[in-house]
């Protein structure tokens, strides 16, 4: 069955960076677009960024535009995202998600997700 296991987060000051990873098994990742998704308490789950199934084109949130960068490793099956200058309104559980953006996410999630904590 599908597994998607995230690591990398925790505690993080404003400013500071983290790095998210995904380890993806029970399906062919490398024909899969790939995204990260959030959900803050009390809040919906907001698609954050896109990658295409070969890496070749990638896309993102308005809200995290030119700070985070999603990368893949096909032969590790393996989703990356770097968070750079987090703010504390990225505070949230980071889920890795199948599909390229909020229209195409396959849902229910299927990860337990990481969280993130950004405050001083």
């Amino acid at each position: 069955q599908v597994q998607l296991v995230e690591s990398g987060g925790g505690l993080a000051q404003p400013g500071e960076s983290l790095r998210l990873s995904c380890v993806a098994s029970g399906f062919t990742f490398s024909i899969w677009a790939m995204s990260w998704a959030r959900q803050a308490p009390g809040k919906g789950l907001e698609w954050v960024a896109g990658i295409f199934s070969d890496g070749s084109d990638t896309y993102y949130a308005d809200s995290v535009k030119d700070r985070f960068t999603i990368s893949r490793d096909n032969a590790k099956t393996t989703l990356f995202l770097q968070m750079n200058v987090l703010k504390p309104e990225d505070t949230a559980k980071y889920y890795c998600v199948r599909g390229l953006n909020i229209a195409t996410m396959q849902l229910p999630l299927e990860g337990q997700g990481t969280q993130v904590t950004v405050s001083s």
